[in-house]
């Protein structure tokens, strides 16, 4: 008679292990030019001096960690060009002025779980944003954000509808990038 072997049950297993790959320090030399180019997209002066500064690599796209966080990821924009654009975590590090929608509350749980942002949901726009800009989705009354997406429609656009998509929502609260461990 044969024993009986349990097999153990991993929470992991059969999972793929979204993670950090190629970590390497860089200088600030060396990304003097994905500064520059942020600090031109979000509308405040970035100075990483005595900053920690890596370069990363995560579900196969660039990160560029300040002090071991995520705060700007490189993307491939509607135009098929790549550009560096903040994470949400470097969105609430730098708060940028322009370049948001905010949801009301009924709008909050579909966008937690990375849904598209539909115009009804949108109460106020920046009216500085065109169709194709990456945006960041906040909350209506806290102003904390959400989610970032590329706008479907400008940002007056946004305010006026009443049905239909208003952003295609790619990274939010919550999802692989937000919960990745540094």
């Amino acid at each position: 008679m044969r024993a009986r072997v349990k097999r153990r049950f991993s929470l992991t297993e059969g999972v793929s292990e979204k993670r950090l790959r190629r970590r390497t320090p860089v200088r600030l030399k060396q990304v003097r030019a994905v500064v520059a180019e942020l600090s031109k997209r979000i509308g405040v002066e970035l100075d990483f001096a005595s900053a920690f500064l890596e370069k990363a690599n995560f579900d196969n796209h660039d990160l560029l960690l300040v002090d071991r966080v995520p705060l700007a990821m490189q993307l491939e924009n509607q135009s098929d060009e790549m550009g560096w654009y903040p994470t949400l975590r470097g969105v609430l590090a730098w708060q940028p002025g322009s370049g948001w929608a905010a949801v009301d509350h009924g709008a909050i749980p579909f966008l937690m779980n990375g849904a598209d942002c539909m115009g009804a949901g949108i109460q106020i726009a920046d009216p500085g944003v065109k169709e194709g800009d990456l945006i960041c989705i906040r909350d209506e009354s806290h102003g904390k954000p959400l989610a970032m997406g590329w706008a479907l429609v400008s940002g007056e656009e946004m305010v006026a509808m009443s049905k239909g998509k208003a952003v295609k929502t790619i990274h939010w609260v919550g999802d692989d990038l937000w919960e990745v461990e540094t």
